[in-house]
């Protein structure tokens, strides 16, 4: 007979945090956000890896790629570069990541000369900045043969056949620097010549990266940044069941801090396979989450099996479908409850702490503290991240407002079978996911500011200053489906579009 839970199971939003006793020493700016990314055993100082704040980015093509690598680690968090697309493009990602230095930005804003004003306008459209290199190909890295701007041009007095060779400013013309030097050199450059910025260009003249005039400030203001040893970007990667004897080495030999196989079902013999390769091969020096799972066996399982850290969740993600499709998961709120009770008790018999990621179900920014006060040591988001200037997707108009595409890696658009692989064919026979736009919302920093910030502020009416404190002292009431409306605006004419909302 099938074995039944007695109990549904239950969502973040059914649930509220019950404010604690905050002290006159639990304020915001004392709140700390560390956590551990990976496994540790009981009475190690530090874990191997930790984060500052605890947020991941999903491994997802339409989230995850170098520039929001780049800006969460700025911020102390991780981006896991997603895994479907070819082992030598995933490698470069990493290690362009790894290669970027602080205030060293590579141009993701390129033209030909022969290109147009036509093409200008759609390219600024597409990534919002004014200033654009014109390379001999076109590309971020090809010859360097001068500078667009916002400045060089004027739509209404010009043709928008207008070459751009016509109206760039020409190498010859420009104040430039050499590879190799130190940032605060091109600051100087910068300020002596009263730039807004200084290309920096190797022995052959091709370009490599801009320092900002902008960027001067900002890099004084992120003492969250997550740096290696060397002090280059901590950096994540997405891996699957299938390649990763070839892909593992390869993201190994690029850099990658920590790994993450990318499944919508982790209770599985490929799982367990892909591990015991790593483990195998390079010992506990290569650090590997592994996921996803939505109960204490599961847990069991892959922490047995050697994971670094378990992803919880199936079928939460907004774009998700594998519940409507498969019939499978459960509520994410039960689901990581009962996976952090696992995760405690595996602790307490084995002296090995193994972190806790819950994937999905995230919808408000108050979920995220709920999942951290449900045992979660930090949190993966896919939506969240896709609506920022840093995915990889374009920004569109959609009836007069701004969307940034996002599609699942279970869509039709990602193909990504190798995520939802349960053996034999090589192909993904069903959708798993939708393809969609979410609102646009600006850029990473200014919008994760905004969630630390909510964080750090319902920690304190709690009485925490930190995570492993919330675990312990937080309480968690679920509510009606009556308390669920009334913690909205109700009964009120609201005064943006003039409806009575009751």
């Amino acid at each position: 007979m099938a074995y039944y839970f007695s109990e549904p199971s239950h969502t973040f939003s059914e649930y509220l945090l019950v404010p604690g006793y905050s002290s006159e020493e639990c304020i915001p700016s004392k709140v700390s956000l560390r956590t551990p990314v990976v496994k540790y055993r009981k009475g190690e100082e530090e874990p191997a890896l930790s984060m500052n704040i605890p947020m991941v980015s999903a491994i997802m093509q339409s989230v995850s790629g170098e520039r929001m690598a780049v800006a969460l680690a700025t911020e102390g968090g991780i981006s896991f570069i997603y895994g479907s697309q070819s082992v030598e493009d995933e490698a470069a990602m990493v290690a362009r990541v790894k290669n970027h230095k602080a205030g060293f930005v590579p141009s993701d804003s390129n033209l030909r000369p022969d290109q147009t004003l036509a093409d200008v306008l759609a390219l600024k459209e597409q990534t919002g900045h004014s200033t654009m290199a014109v390379t001999e190909d076109g590309t971020a890295d090809g010859k360097l043969l001068g500078i667009l701007t916002s400045r060089d041009y004027r739509v209404s007095r010009m043709e928008l056949d207008t070459k751009v060779s016509e109206l760039m400013t020409p190498f010859s013309s420009l104040i430039y620097a050499e590879e190799g030097i130190t940032l605060k050199a091109a600051n100087d450059v910068i300020w002596e010549h009263k730039l807004n910025s200084l290309p920096i260009i190797d022995k052959n003249q091709r370009l490599k990266y801009f320092v900002f005039r902008k960027d001067y400030s900002s890099h004084k203001e992120n003492p969250l940044e997550l740096l290696d040893q060397d002090k280059r970007y901590v950096v994540g990667a997405g891996i699957n069941t299938r390649d990763f004897a070839e892909r593992v080495p390869a993201l190994v030999e690029a850099g990658a801090d920590v790994l993450c196989i990318d499944s919508s079902e982790g209770f599985t013999a490929w799982q367990k396979n892909t591990l015991s390769f790593i483990r195998e091969k390079y010992g506990d020096s290569v650090k590997v989450g592994a996921g996803n799972v939505v109960d204490r066996d599961g847990f069991r399982f892959l922490a047995e099996a050697g994971a670094d850290f378990v992803k919880v969740g199936i079928g939460g993600g907004s774009i998700c479908i594998t519940r409507e499709t498969k019939g499978i998961g459960r509520g994410q709120a039960t689901a990581l409850i009962d996976v952090c009770a696992a995760r405690d008790e595996y602790f307490n018999e084995t002296g090995i702490y193994v972190p806790v990621c819950s994937d999905g179900g995230i919808v408000h920014d108050y979920h995220i503290t709920l999942a951290l006060a449900m045992g979660a040591d930090f949190v993966m988001l896919g939506r969240y991240f896709s609506r920022f200037d840093e995915s990889p997707t374009d920004r569109l108009m959609i009836n007069g407002n701004y969307v940034k595409e996002y599609w699942g890696e279970g869509s039709n658009r990602a193909r990504n079978w190798q995520r939802y692989d349960m053996g034999g064919s090589q192909k993904l026979s069903f959708e798993e996911g939708v393809d969609s736009y979410v609102p646009y919302a600006g850029s990473l920093k200014d919008n994760v500011s905004l969630t630390l910030n909510k964080i750090r502020s319902t920690m304190c009416n709690c009485g925490a200053l930190t995570i492993p404190e919330l675990q312990q002292n937080a309480r968690l009431t679920l509510v009606s489906a009556t308390s669920i409306v009334e913690g909205g605006a109700h009964d009120v004419i609201l005064r943006d579009n003039n409806k009575v909302v009751k």
